[in-house]
This record gives structure tokens, sequence and C-alpha cells, in this order.
């Protein structure tokens, strides 16, 4: 564990020099993530003066807050698509990860942790002219906001684990950007990501509950927002940890059995 925790702390100090060095190129990319919110925050504000102020207890404000947050925890919740394994598989980039003495996925862990901290220091002025423009009504107080800080960060490592589990289907199916489309397509609808969950039908809300998705997306965004109390708050690590603990099973056994028969399929 020491020297894991060694490799990690290493590979985490430079992946952070190397993303310093593309600081600008990734200030533009976050700016352009924050487009898509600010789309749905016009929206719903619409929407919510033309019901009399408010829909399904968002207010302007709390729409406005919560599409904030949304940028926060979105830059947050990025991994390693599964695209990128169709990538490594069909033209041989996985064949030299293979060779070094460490499991690839500590690897993109790693870059994707220092990516993190680097565009954390980005979003921060962003933030700031979204809170001017929009006014936000942020009811969540000091607890709310370090449970905020957590969720995100396990959040981002369950969806993680689940993603990287997916895309080592490649191993085994070369193509296969239709599957990975309707994932992330399920994803979009139920994560909370276009819609506040309390703004889904029913039978939306139920599946968000049960699937992964909403507790790395909406589930941080309503801790922000103070919209949950101590049992909901519970109960959305213990989902967080049960989805990554699947993640994690079905990653190992598919690495296991799918880096036996790789072979590259070539450019």
């Amino acid at each position: 564990m020491s020297a894991l925790r060694d490799i990690y702390l290493t590979s985490i100090r430079v992946s952070w020099l190397s993303q310093l060095q593309y600081r600008v190129g990734l200030a533009i990319w976050i700016v352009g993530l924050a487009i898509e919110p600010v789309v749905y925050l016009v929206v719903w504000t619409t929407v919510a003066d033309a019901q009399g102020g408010s829909v399904g207890g968002f207010t302007r404000g709390a729409f406005a807050a919560y599409y904030i947050v949304w940028i926060v925890v979105r830059v947050m919740n990025i991994a390693l698509t599964p695209w990128a394994f169709e990538e490594r598989v069909q033209r041989g980039a996985l064949s030299p990860m293979l060779l070094r003495p460490i499991h690839p996925f500590h690897v993109d862990l790693a870059d994707f942790i220092a990516m993190k901290l680097v565009s954390l220091l980005i979003l921060v002025p962003v933030i700031g002219v979204l809170v001017v423009l929009f006014d936000p009504s942020f009811q969540g107080g000091a607890l709310d906001v370090a449970l905020f800080a957590v969720a995100t960060w396990t959040g981002f490592l369950m969806r993680f684990i689940l993603v990287w589990a997916l895309g080592l289907v490649t191993f085994w199916i070369v193509r296969i950007g239709a599957i990975f489309d309707l994932y992330f397509a399920v994803e979009l609808l139920l994560s909370g990501r276009i819609v506040p969950i309390d703004l889904l039908p029913p039978w939306a809300r139920t599946a968000a509950a049960l699937l992964p998705f909403r507790w790395s997306f909406g589930f941080p965004i309503e801790l922000a927002l103070g919209r949950l109390d101590g049992v909901d708050a519970a109960i959305g690590f213990g989902m967080q940890a049960f989805w990554a603990a699947v993640g994690t099973g079905a990653l190992v056994l598919l690495w296991r059995r799918g880096v036996r028969r790789y072979s590259a399929v070539g450019a």
C-alpha cells in the first residue's frame, strides 16, 4: 500500500505539471462546459417565471444555484471515456502500458485526479462570474458544503471505476460505440444533469434511485443546496460505496479475462 501511495503521489505530481502546461486550453474547455448549464438555467428560470415563480420547489435563485454547482460536479465527474479503450485496443496503445509494473487503472486515475486539481483552480473565477450574473440562492450550510466536497470526489471515483470497467468490454467487441452511447444517454437523463431529480416523473425518480448515475451527479448537487437531511446523505454515500464495489468487481473480472485474450487490432 505504501508503494502504491508513492506511485499515486508521483504520478499526480507529474500529471499536475503536465496539465499546467496546457492551462489555457483547459480554461477554454471549462468555459465551454459552462455554456450547457447556462442554457438549462435560462430555460428553467423562464419556466419558473411562467409558473408563478417556482417549479417543483425550485425558484429562479434555486435553479441558478443548482446549475452553477452543476458546473463544478460536471468537471469533477469527467472520467476516461470508454472510447479511449477502443483507441488503445485498435492501435495497440495498451501494449506498452501492460509492460509497466503498475495497473493501467492507477495511471489513468492519477492523471485524472491531477486534472481535477488544476481544473478547480480555473473554476473559481468562472463560478464567481456566474454568481454575479445569476444571483443564485444557496440554502446549504457549512456541513452541507463539506459533505458536497466529499461527495464530489467519492462520486468521481465511483463513476471512474464504472466507466473504466465499461471500457474493458472492448477486449471482446472492438467497436461498441452504440453501447457506450446508450449508457451515456441513460446517464444524461437519470443523473440530474438536464433536469433536477425532483422534477422527473415518479418512475424516473425510482430508476434514478436504483442506478448509479444520480449518485455521482445529482446527489452532490442536492447536498450543496441543502436539500438532503442526514438520512438522505447517508443513503447517498452508501449507494456510492455500493456501486463502487460493483464496478470494482466487474473491473477485476473483466480485466483478468480480457487481458488474456488481448491483441492489438492495428490502425
